[in-house]
């Protein structure tokens, strides 16, 4: 209630106050998040400012783009490259669906990354539509906060702006970065890896999260030779654990070298390419390394500090459940925040924070249900509680219903990958409490399950769901034997 009457409050102050400030919200940061913020801000009827550093597809310290890492250097292009990568097996499966097709089939790496840059140009002129569209003043260059209401714009030019703003929204997201091994400085990110010149003939990759589980399945869909390392026992540490050892069999079923529990010690320069050592003392030379090892968040040069925004031991911006900082006249959504960090959850924070400062409405985001997905080759996508989460959490019973088949597709084609879907469900209740999936479209089906996670829907609602048959999405209402039965006494499984 004291939260409401603070925003109700600022909400109320007067014309002649407002008219101090050159805008009622300035923003730093035109990504995804920062983008929502703006637009629905000048829909209430705000004045908004918003900076953003000049368009590439590599990013920097000083090179970004509207449209933000999703559009430029990460979702958006990125699943362009699945797209290419995944034609290469549906080409192989094709002939036994009675396509004559020859034997060696050829592939342009240069002709898909065109594309992929046409692609992003064009969204990258959408985001500034939409900005112009809605009022939004955008400004190109760098900012930073030089007080509680003052930021300052260095243009391209190195000419400085200052302006003054009753609220400033930090929007400023992640970037990538290598780990501190000796010849890290051989190595790529993912913002290189979107825009290699040549396709690797043998590529490294280095981690165990999204990232890492993409590109292998991205440059082995195209033909190279994949090597990856991860430091557990399976790949994607946090999702559940049986469907991570799924796609672990899943990646190497496609060609996909894993050493798992393993970590690279040193890259070297040869003659023949990238000497890449590990601490289990293997070397090998690949094209290309990289490192999908984490990302920072982009607070180091908005002078954050020196005004008094808190931030945390990774440089994240600490907010409360409003998006808010430390200053008051200060708000921080999206990655840069370190909290859910995925583009939807930095849409769903800067709606919030425009209906709580400027629509008169305080708006907390919920992370709660939340789907999302990797999109490996193919993907595995969730939605709710993994069964370990479930188990932690339980206060009875957790009953978990499983489904492994072979895709109709591949009766015929003759691949063997299975398709594996999980419903974990509260014994007490008969409520869903997560569900998961990997196999081909998991990502479209799942965020249909997670409107119904969302509503709450019980087992014995799933169940008098009607499937569409032939279709895998059937399995997920006619499941109906019990797989385990886990007490409330359960321990969960390692995360391994």
């Amino acid at each position: 209630m004291a939260r409401k009457m603070l925003v109700d409050e600022e909400m109320n102050q007067t014309n002649q106050e407002e008219a101090y400030y050159d805008f009622d919200l300035f923003v730093i940061g035109a990504g995804s998040g920062g983008v929502r913020a703006a637009r629905f801000s000048a829909n209430y009827g705000a004045k908004v400012g918003i900076c953003e550093l000049p368009f590439h597809p590599i990013s920097s310290e000083v090179i970004g783009g509207v449209g933000g890492t999703c559009v430029i250097r990460g979702c958006v292009p990125k699943k362009i490259l699945v797209y290419g990568a995944a034609f290469g097996s549906e080409l192989e499966d094709a002939r036994n669906y009675g396509w004559e097709l020859n034997e060696k089939l050829d592939f342009n790496w240069k002709k898909l990354l065109h594309k992929k840059t046409d692609e992003i140009i064009r969204l990258n002129g959408i985001y500034k539509r939409l900005l112009s569209n809605a009022g939004v003043k955008l400004f190109e260059g760098e900012g930073k906060i030089v007080g509680p209401n003052e930021v300052e714009v260095t243009q391209l030019d190195g000419t400085k702006l200052s302006y003054s703003a009753k609220h400033i929204l930090i929007a400023t997201g992640s970037r990538a970065h290598r780990s501190p091994i000796p010849g890290q400085e051989l190595g790529i990110t993912s913002d290189e890896a979107l825009s290699l010149e040549d396709l690797p003939k043998h590529a490294v990759v280095f981690g165990g999260g999204y990232i890492a589980v993409e590109f292998a399945s991205i440059w082995r869909g195209l033909g190279a030779n994949v090597d990856l390392f991860f430091r557990k026992e399976l790949p994607l540490r946090g999702f559940d654990d049986e469907m991570r050892a799924v796609v672990a069999r899943n990646l190497g079923g496609r060609g996909i070298n894993l050493h798992p529990q393993t970590n690279l010690t040193e890259l070297i320069k040869t003659d023949n390419g990238i000497k890449v050592t590990t601490d289990h003392g293997e070397e090998l030379i690949a094209d290309v390394v990289l490192f999908a090892t984490g990302r920072l968040p982009n607070s180091k040069r908005l002078n954050l500090e020196a005004v008094g925004v808190e931030l945390d031991n990774t440089g994240a911006v600490k907010v409360d459940e409003y998006s808010r900082t430390s200053i008051p006249s200060i708000w921080a959504v999206g990655d840069v925040t370190n909290r859910m960090n995925l583009t939807p959850v930095a849409l769903m924070e800067g709606t919030c924070f425009a209906k709580t400062v400027f629509g008169k409405e305080p708006s907390k985001p919920d992370y709660s249900h939340v789907p999302c997905a990797v999109f490996s080759i193919p993907p595995l996508s969730v939605v709710g509680l993994s069964e370990e989460q479930a188990i932690e959490q339980a206060n009875g019973d957790v009953l978990v219903f499983t489904s492994t088949f072979n895709p109709m597709k591949n009766t015929v084609s003759g691949r063997q990958e299975k398709t594996v879907m999980k419903l974990v469900v509260d014994a007490e209740t008969d409520k869903v409490l997560g569900a998961s999936m990997c196999g081909p479209d998991a990502p479209e089906i799942m965020q249909g399950i997670a409107v119904a996670l969302k509503c709450g829907a019980t087992k014995a609602q799933f169940d008098s769901t009607v499937g569409i048959h032939p279709s895998a999405a059937e399995e997920f209402v006619t499941m109906r034997s019990v797989s385990r039965r886990i007490t409330c006494s359960g321990k969960p499984k390692t995360n391994l």
